[in-house]
C-alpha cells in the first residue's frame, strides 16, 4: 500500500484534533475554561459514535472506500462551521444549571450538534481501518501524527488570525482532504475530487470579518458582556492570540472605576480609564495618568496599598502587571524598582505602545522593567531580591462568586507557589496578595491556609507572627513575610485599616475585640478561621468546613475548587435564598456532563454488542476483548489528561499545555503504532501478549519515573524561552508516548485475525472509554492529584495484558482444532 494512499487520514486527523483545541478557545470566549474537558469528551464521543456507525455498516462503507471517505470529510468540514455556530446561539446558561434543570437539555443540545464533526471525521479513520487491516499499525500511525501535527499547528495559526478564520481553514482541510480521498474512486473521480478541490480553496480564502466576542452569544453573566450594556459602551481594541482575547472597552457615559477593595473613606474620584477584558471577564484597567502623582491618590485608600505603608522606597515586583494599576501604585508610594511581569505579549503591546500616551509612559521609565514571563518562571529564575511582592487582583468578582474558576488549574497559589515568592525576598521582605471577600469565606481561608503551610515547610515554627489580614467591604489583602511582623509594623497596619476604615482580620496579637469594627459582619469567619488554622485543631477545622479549604499544592493546584459533597443538599434548600452563589457550578456542570457521557457512552457499546453479538463471537471473548480496549482508553486518556494539567505549569497557559501535550502523545504515539510490530517481533517473539506485556511494563516505569522526575525538571528549567519549553515537553513526553502507542494496534490487529467485524467495535469501545476518562481524570485529580490518576492509569496498563491472555490461548487451541479464520468465535 502507497503511503499516499493514507495522506488524507493524516489531514482529516489534523483537522479533527485542530477543530478539538479551537473549540476549547472558542468556548473560553463564549463560556468558560472549564469547558475544555468538555470539549474532549464531546470529541472522543464522536469517535465513539462512529465506531458504532462504521461496525454496523462496514461492508458496504468499505465496498465504497474512496467515496465513503471523501463523503466523511466533507461532511466534516460543513458541519465544522455549521455545528459551532448553532451550539453557540442555544440559550444554554451553566450558571442556571444548579437552579433550572432546563438547562441540562441545552448542555445534551451541544454535545449532539458538536459531536457531528468528530463523528464524520472519525468516520474517515474507522473507515481506513477497516479498509485496511493488514496495515493497521501504519494507518494509526498517520492517523496520530496527523492529529498531533493538528494540535501544535491551530496554536501557531491562532497568532496570525482570529478564531473564526482559523474554523474555516479547518473546515478547508476537510475539503481537501476529501478531494484527495475522492482521487481513488472508480467513476467520476476528477469531477470529484475538482469540485471537493474547489470547495476548499473557497472556503480557505474567504475569510469572514474577524471573529469577536463582542456579539450576542457570549455569555450575559461575563464582565464584557455587562459592561456593554451600558449606553454609549464600545469597543477601543480588540487582540487575540492562544493566550486570550483582549478586548479594550471605553464607556464614556457610565465612566470604569476599576479599584478593587477602595475605602469607604476615600474622596477622591478616580481618573479616566479604559477596561480590558480577558476573554470577556477577567478585568484590568488601564488609568489615564499625565505624570502628577495626586491624580491616583486614591489608590493608598485600597487595601492592597498596606504593605506600602510598612516598606520604604521598596523594590517591587508586581506578578501581573495587566494595565499598570500596580505598577501606578508602586510609582505613586516611591517604590525604587519596579519590576512588572506579564504572561500575555498582547498586553504588553496594549499597554507599553498602543495606549502608551494614555497611561503616561509608565512602563517606559528607567525605574520600571517590564517583562514578558509567566510569574512562577520569573520567580524560579529572579536574579534580584525584593522588598515586596505584589500579587494584583485581575479576575473579576463575577468569575469569582459565580464558582466558575474551580477547575481551572492555577499554580500561582500553592504551596510550593508561596515557598518560590518567598526565596526571592529580602529578610524584611513581604508577599501581599489581594483576593476578593465571599461571605461566607473561602478564597481567603484557603490562601491563609496554603500560606502556613508554605512557612512551615521553610522552617517557621510559629507561622502567625509572619501573617496580617485586613479586609474591605469586597476584597481582602493577606501579606506573607519573611521575617515575623515587629511591634512598628503591627502598628502601622493597624493605622492603616483605621484610616480607611478596613477591619484587620488577623495580626499578631490581635484578640476578637479588636475585629469586625467597620464593614461589620454577622460572623468575624476570617479571624474565626485564622485562630483555628494556627492553632492545634487546624486538621479537625479544616474538614469540618463546609467548603474545602485545604491548601493547594503543584498536584493538586485548583486553588478555585471549594465543593464538598456533604454540602450539597444544604446549599441546594439555599438556593432559592442566594445559596446558588455558593456553589461551585464548575465542578457540577462536569459532574453533569459526566453522567451523560456515561449515558451516551454506554448506549454506544452495547447497541452495536446486541445487534451483532453473534458476528463479534462468544459473550466470554466479546467480554474480554471489550474490557482489553475499555482499559486501554481509560488509561491512555488518563495519562495524557494529567500530563496536560501538570504542564500547565511548565509551559505557563493552558491551551499551551493542551496541545502540546495532545501533540507529543499523539504524534509519539502513532511512532509507537509504527513499530509495535517489529517490537513484537524482537523483544515479544511473535507473541503480541508477550508484546504487550513488555510494553505496559516500559509504561509503568516510566511513569513512575515522571511522578518522580517532572518537579524537580520543572523546577530548574521553568525560565526557558517557550520554544525551547515546548521542544523539551515534546522529547520528555516521546518515551512515554511512544510505549502507549503500541497497546492498541497490537491488541486491535490480533482481534482482526480473529474478528474483522470486531475492529471497528473495538475502535468504538476505545474511543467511548476515552470520553468517560477525559472527564473522569479531571475529577480525580482534584482528589486524589496527579500522582493518583497516573498511578491508577498505570495499574490499568498492568492489568490489560491479562484481559487478551486467557483468550487467545483459547483461540489458539481452537485454531489447532481447524477452526477457520474467518468466522472465529462464532458459536
Amino acid at each position: 500500500m502507497r503511503a499516499g494512499r493514507l495522506l488524507p487520514v493524516g489531514l482529516i486527523s489534523a483537522a479533527t484534533l485542530a477543530y478539538e483545541v479551537l473549540l476549547m478557545r472558542l468556548f473560553s470566549i463564549i463560556q468558560w475554561h472549564q469547558f475544555a474537558y468538555m470539549i474532549i469528551s464531546i470529541a472522543l464521543l464522536g469517535f465513539g459514535a462512529s465506531g458504532t456507525f462504521v461496525a454496523l455498516a462496514r461492508r458496504p462503507l468499505v465496498k465504497r472506500y474512496p467515496a465513503a471517505f471523501a463523503a466523511s470529510a466533507a461532511l466534516f468540514g460543513i458541519t465544522a462551521v455549521a455545528s459551532f455556530a448553532s451550539a453557540e446561539r442555544l440559550p444554554f446558561n451553566a450558571l442556571e444549571v444548579v437552579w433550572n434543570p432546563g438547562q441540562l437539555g441545552w448542555l445534551a443540545a451541544i454535545y449532539v450538534l458538536l459531536v457531528l464533526p468528530f463523528f464524520f471525521g472519525a468516520t474517515c479513520i474507522g473507515l481506513a481501518f477497516s479498509r485496511y487491516p493488514g496495515q493497521i499499525g501504519r494507518v494509526y500511525a498517520f492517523d496520530l501524527v496527523g492529529a498531533g501535527v493538528g494540535a501544535l499547528g491551530i496554536v501557531g495559526l491562532l497568532f496570525l488570525v482570529f478564531p473564526s478564520a482559523a474554523l474555516r481553514f479547518i473546515a478547508a482541510l476537510g475539503f481537501a482532504a476529501a478531494a484527495l480521498a475522492a482521487t481513488g474512486m472508480a467513476r467520476h473521480r476528477r469531477l470529484a475530487a475538482g469540485s471537493l478541490g474547489l470547495a476548499a480553496a473557497v472556503i480557505a480564502v474567504w475569510l469572514p470579518p474577524s471573529f469577536t466576542a463582542t456579539g450576542p452569544h457570549m455569555s450575559q453573566y461575563k464582565g464584557l458582556s455587562m459592561a456593554l450594556d451600558v449606553p454609549n459602551a464600545w469597543v477601543v481594541e480588540e487582540r487575540s492570540s492562544p493566550l486570550g482575547l483582549l478586548t479594550v472597552v471605553e464607556s464614556p457615559s457610565v465612566p470604569f472605576r476599576h479599584a478593587p477593595g477602595l475605602s469607604l473613606a476615600n474622596t477622591q474620584e478616580p481618573p479616566t480609564q479604559l477596561a480590558v477584558f480577558s476573554d470577556g471577564d477577567s478585568i484590568t484597567a488601564m488609568t489615564a495618568y499625565g505624570g502628577d502623582p495626586a491624580t491616583v491618590a486614591y489608590l493608598d485608600r485600597t487595601t492592597a496599598a498596606l504593605p506600602y505603608r510598612m516598606l520604604a522606597r521598596p523594590r517591587t515586583l508586581v506578578l501581573g502587571a495587566g494595565g499598570g494599576e500596580q505598577v501606578l501604585l508602586a510609582l505613586r508610594t516611591g517604590a525604587d524598582i519596579v519590576d512588572a511581569v506579564e504572561v500575555n505579549p498582547q498586553m504588553i503591546d496594549l499597554a507599553r505602545n498602543r495606549f502608551a500616551n494614555f497611561v503616561g509612559g509608565i512602563f517606559s521609565r528607567p525605574n520600571v522593567h517590564l517583562h514578558l514571563a509567566e510569574a512562577r518562571a520569573f520567580a524560579a529564575t529572579a536574579g534580584e531580591r525584593y522588598d515586596l511582592i505584589q500579587m494584583p487582583l485581575l479576575d473579576s468578582f463575577s468569575a469569582a462568586a459565580a464558582g466558575v474558576q474551580s477547575m481551572h488549574e492555577n499554580y500561582t497559589y500553592t504551596v510550593e507557589a508561596l515557598r518560590d515568592y518567598l526565596g526571592i525576598l529580602k529578610p524584611d521582605g513581604v508577599v501581599a496578595i489581594t483576593r476578593w471577600l465571599r461571605v461566607p469565606p473561602r478564597d481567603i481561608l484557603k490562601l491563609f491556609a496554603t500560606a502556613i503551610a508554605a512557612l512551615e515547610a521553610d522552617g517557621v515554627s510559629q507561622p502567625g507572627r509572619h501573617l496580617a489580614l485586613i479586609r474591605s467591604w469586597n476584597t481582602a489583602t493577606l501579606l506573607v513575610a519573611k521575617s515575623p511582623f515587629t511591634g512598628e509594623d503591627i502598628a502601622a497596619i493597624r493605622g492603616f485599616a483605621a484610616e480607611n476604615f478596613f477591619d484587620v482580620s488577623w495580626a499578631p496579637g490581635i484578640s476578637a475585640s479588636d475585629v469586625n469594627r467597620f464593614n461589620e459582619l454577622d460572623r468575624e469567619y476570617l479571624y474565626e478561621g485564622a485562630v483555628a488554622l494556627l492553632g492545634p485543631e487546624r486538621a479537625d477545622f479544616t474538614e469540618r468546613y463546609k467548603f474545602d479549604i485545604a491548601p493547594a499544592t503543584d498536584d493538586r493546584p485548583y486553588f478555585f475548587d471549594f465543593f464538598r459533597w456533604r454540602a450539597l443538599p444544604e446549599l441546594l434548600t439555599l438556593r432559592t435564598q442566594g445559596g446558588a452563589a455558593m456553589l461551585d457550578w464548575g465542578y457540577l456542570i462536569l459532574v453533569t456532563t459526566l453522567v451523560q457521557a456515561a449515558i451516551l457512552s454506554a448506549v454506544l457499546i452495547l447497541l452495536p454488542l446486541w445487534l451483532r453479538r453473534r458476528a463479534l463471537g462468544r459473550a466470554g471473548h466479546r467480554l474480554r476483548f471489550g474490557l482489553y480496549f475499555l482499559t486501554l482508553g481509560l488509561a491512555f486518556l488518563f495519562i495524557e489528561i494529567a500530563f496536560i494539567q501538570r504542564f500547565v505549569l511548565f509551559l505557563g497557559h493552558p491551551l499551551y499545555a493542551v496541545a502540546v501535550v495532545l501533540a507529543g502523545f499523539l504524534a509519539f504515539a502513532g511512532l509507537g503504532s509504527a513499530v509495535a510490530a517489529r517490537w513484537t517481533e524482537a523483544v515479544g517473539r511473535g507473541s503480541a501478549v508477550r508484546g504487550i506485556t513488555l510494553a505496559v511494563v516500559v509504561i509503568a516505569f516510566l511513569a513512575g519515573t515522571y511522578l518522580l522526575a517532572l518537579p524537580l525538571i520543572f523546577e530548574r528549567l521553568l525560565a526557558l524561552p517557550d520554544a525551547a519549553k515546548i521542544a523539551i515537553a515534546l522529547l520528555l513526553i516521546a518515551p512515554l508516548a511512544v510505549f502507549m502507542g503500541m497497546p492498541f494496534p497490537l491488541g486491535l490487529g490480533h482481534v482482526g485475525a480473529c474478528s474483522e467485524q470486531f475492529i471497528p467495535w473495538a475502535w468504538g469501545i476505545n474511543g467511548c472509554a476515552s470520553v468517560l476518562s477525559a472527564i473522569l481524570a479531571a475529577l480525580l485529580a482534584m482528589h486524589v492529584g496527579f500522582t493518583g490518576v497516573v498511578t491508577i492509569a498505570t495499574i490499568l496498563y498492568l492489568v490489560a495484558p491479562a484481559l487478551l491472555a486467557g483468550s487467545w490461548d483459547r483461540y489458539d487451541q481452537q485454531t489447532s482444532q481447524g477452526l477457520s479464520e474467518s468466522e472465529p468465535f462464532v458459536s
